[in-house]
């Protein structure tokens, strides 16, 4: 718009000036050399004008006839120059698809037309370092070094190098390097706080991390957490020697991220250590209302020194109550209960604990309870083998390595604040068979289980005065055994037939059977009722009568028949007795007690009932 005003007043100027001569008529005479030459104003202006027109351009074509040469050489210099470019658009697009040999290729033609380009040293290094000739890669970054332009893409070339060599000082020294020339450098400053961090310098790192912000390379959220990672990691090294030290960086990494479990299990050790209670259980409050973690709960339980376990108890209540309908609230609470011996609270724990995370440490807790309250060692072993079942429990994890402790970097690729708290990868923690996991060691380590608990047939009591006597063996000599040993040996000599009555002493096979005597003489006569007619087939007519008496009632002389070949082999002798159970058992553990684990996972024990109530109750118990 400005050009068309300036132009429109040009001409606007052009038109007043011709007007203002036509206006002035008038005669200008040119006498040169004898001539005599008169014209108007108006046709010299004109001829004039021409003149210098004519001037103009005759001056141009000289201009333009002497710097052809200079010209030409132009024309040349910027084809090559076009052709080079081209060729280092080609090597760079070969690179990106990974066509080290054409990336070669187009960055020596690059080269040899573009000379002295940077951009093309860094083609065929790359190049190279792309098509694995990492000493020729690593000579052309050693050469940048020398030009200044080149220096820093130099210093990171060859911090791949040592980073793909594992050369963890050379590298760090590149990163150093090119931080220093360059101190906006992303990568460069990442890279240094990293082996600053892993090679522990926390206070060097922290000033690092603080340059990187100021830079604008990280966040501010980000800046937060990572300074009070290392502001943990470096109170943990300062704790044994300098306590109020690590006590006043703990405290400062709490309140840069109160969710960091760590900084708030130091910052509240340091402080119980140091006699403020009030100021320990604030942090253990603060973090847990976050990020339940079971060390908050052990931190805030014993923050006091000395207390008793009911005020322990009192303590974890008042914890769990901060973040109710949370897993690690009830295991804490059920712990401190179990200490306490308050076992209805802890099967109550416990029972919530279980339907919101049924993880391996709560089997094994409650196996614990179980041992403590009832001594009940057919239960514990019950409780064992669903803890090898359970899910794993929340671990310290990081790129797929899992810690029983934190700790500021990965311990894989040294990345800052990579653990975290979660459940573990299911790949570390499966097993195709999760009883095989119960190995020779655990099993003799586990207490026998008492003989009411045992997988053993139903049978009734036996007399304490009467003698007991393994199953007969199977020959041709038979001898007297009581009534209560018949119908095991009958058993096995019969398996087709028994197969029903083991589906119906299976519970007792749990550990879960109950105390249930005339249930136990009905399914007792039920059971040997089949393996007498079963003895009376295989039998002569007279041991067959015999056979038949001894099991409706009484004790007989009874021979049993040897078996023939197609028979199975008889029961496992060393048939035992319990006199408070009354039931018997087999006395073989040279093998795992298997436990039908189809069952939600939810059973809390037995309780306190009496045994008429408990008579009435059919089935398995679980929570009432």
């Amino acid at each position: 718009m400005i050009r068309l005003l300036i132009f429109i007043a040009l001409v606007f100027v052009v038109a007043v000036g011709s007007a203002w001569i036509a206006d002035k008529p008038g005669i200008i005479t040119l006498d040169w050399q004898g001539y005599q030459i008169e014209t108007g104003v108006m046709t010299a202006a004109v001829a004039l004008i021409g003149l210098l027109a004519l001037g103009i351009i005759l001056w141009n074509v000289a201009l333009f006839i002497l710097r052809t040469p200079d010209h030409v050489g132009s024309f040349f210099r910027r084809r090559r120059k076009d052709r080079g470019y081209d060729a280092m658009s080609k090597g760079l697009l070969a690179l990106g698809v990974g066509d080290a040999a054409g990336a070669g290729r187009y960055g020596a033609e690059a080269a040899k037309l573009l000379s002295g380009e940077p951009a093309t040293q860094l083609l065929l290094a790359q190049s190279a370092q792309l098509d694995g000739r990492h000493e020729e890669a690593r000579s052309r970054f050693e050469a940048m070094l020398d030009d200044p332009a080149l220096r820093p893409v130099g210093l990171h070339g060859l911090y791949i190098e040592a980073e793909r060599l594992n050369e963890p000082v050379a590298a760090r020294h590149y990163a150093e390097e090119a931080a220093k020339l360059m101190p906006g450098l992303d990568w460069a400053g990442r890279a240094v706080l990293g082996y600053q961090a892993v090679s522990g310098d926390w206070a060097d790192a922290i000033k690092t991390l603080e340059k990187n912000y100021a830079f604008k390379r990280v966040d501010k959220k980000t800046f937060r957490r990572h300074k009070a990672v290392l502001l943990t990691a470096q109170a943990q090294e300062l704790e044994d020697r300098d306590p109020d030290a690590a006590r006043q960086k703990a405290n400062e990494a709490h309140g840069l991220a109160p969710a960091l479990v760590p900084a708030a299990i130091l910052a509240a050790r340091l402080a119980t250590r140091r006699g403020d209670i009030r100021k320990a259980m604030k942090i253990v409050e603060t973090t847990w209302k976050l990020t339940p973690h079971p060390e908050l709960a052990e931190a805030y339980a014993h923050a006091r020194n000395g207390d008793s376990a009911q005020d322990r108890l009192k303590r974890v209540k008042a914890l769990a109550a901060l973040r109710a309908h949370n897993a690690e609230g009830a295991l804490a609470l059920a712990r401190a209960a179990i200490e306490a011996n308050d076992w209805d609270l802890a099967r109550a724990q416990m029972k919530a604990a279980l339907r919101l995370e049924p993880t391996q440490r709560a089997f094994l807790m409650m196996a614990d309870l179980e041992e403590r309250q009832h001594g009940d060692r057919g239960r514990v072993r019950e409780w064992l083998a669903r803890a090898v079942r359970a899910p794993a429990d929340p671990a310290w994890v990081a790129d797929g390595v899992v810690s029983e402790t934190w700790s500021p970097v990965s311990p894989v690729d040294g990345r800052l604040d990579a653990f975290v708290w979660t459940t573990p990868p299911a790949t570390l923690d499966h097993h195709d068979d999760p009883l095989e996991a119960l190995d020779d060691a655990l099993m003799e380590a586990l207490p026998a289980a008492p003989a009411h608990l045992e997988a053993a047939p139903l049978e009734r009591k036996p007399d304490p005065s009467e003698p007991l006597a393994p199953s007969p063996a199977p020959q041709p000599a038979a001898t007297s055994t009581p009534a209560t040993d018949a119908a095991p040996a009958k058993d096995a000599a019969a398996p087709d037939k028994a197969k029903p009555e083991t589906a119906k002493t299976e519970p007792a096979q749990t550990g879960l059977a109950k105390d249930d005597a005339p249930k136990a003489d009905a399914e007792k006569t039920d059971a040997a009722k089949p393996a007498a007619q079963d003895a009376g087939a295989s039998a002569s007519g007279a041991e067959d009568a015999k056979a038949s008496g001894s099991e409706t009632g009484g004790t007989s002389s009874a021979k049993p028949s040897a078996p023939d070949a197609s028979s199975k082999p008889p029961a496992k002798p060393e048939v035992k007795a319990d006199a408070k159970a009354g039931d018997t058992r087999k006395d073989d553990l040279s093998r795992p007690i298997e436990f039908p684990l189809k069952h939600m996972p939810d059973d809390p024990g037995p309780d306190d009932e009496p045994e008429d109530a408990r008579q009435k109750k059919p089935g398995f118990r679980f929570f009432n």
